[in-house]
């Protein structure tokens, strides 16, 4: 694939370690890794993250602002979700997701939706039982450790790196504010400090 074509340029993929993944890896994420080091860390194929980036924001782009959920319990992922929602309208969580708020209608926090995107399936299961239970598509970031069950969309990449989580989210923001005729007002840079 050439350089135009990706998404973002190559050496932003690479300098952010989106594809560096664990020393372990699931049956579920064999497709998208692309070989494993010397030092037993996965390493996961760019093209197919670049290629998975394109679907989940074009799938972004499909709905309005409040019919989207984003959930991070993962803290490295904190900062970057926050500056999302601030660009897009988009609702998230950032932390603890509260439970039943989803599924309860009776809770002052319910909330209706239409998508979900968690950053890690494993530490934000509990949202993606409730969608399941109300039937609504997840998407979600999936390291070479994860399992893909009850995942209606992976996006491989590495969900643990804060260079990397931003990266995915300044891609993100901008493709779905283009689709809304409107400009990305921050950097990169801003969503990969350290």
């Amino acid at each position: 694939m050439a350089e135009e074509e990706l998404m973002t340029p190559l050496e932003n993929y690479l300098k952010t370690g989106i594809h560096i993944g664990t020393k372990f890896k699931t049956k579920y994420m064999e497709p998208f890794i692309y070989k494993v080091r010397q030092d037993g860390l996965t390493v996961l194929n760019v093209q197919e993250i670049d290629k998975r980036l394109r679907v989940v924001a074009k799938m972004l782009s499909r709905y309005e602002p409040n019919d989207i959920l984003i959930v991070c319990r993962r803290e490295n992922g904190w900062s970057v979700v926050k500056m999302f929602s601030e660009l897009t309208g988009i609702k998230v969580f950032a932390g603890r997701y509260p439970p039943g708020i989803l599924t309860n209608n009776s809770l002052e926090s319910f909330t209706e939706t239409k998508l979900i995107m968690v950053v890690d399936p494993w530490p934000d299961r509990n949202v993606i039982n409730d969608a399941i239970n109300i039937g609504i598509p997840v998407i979600a970031l999936c390291d070479t450790n994860n399992a893909s069950n009850n995942i209606d969309l992976v996006m491989p990449c590495n969900n643990k790196g804060k260079k990397s989580l931003g990266l995915i989210f300044w891609v993100l923001a901008r493709e779905y504010l283009k689709e809304r005729k409107k400009e990305i007002s921050k950097p990169l840079d801003d969503f990969i400090v350290e």
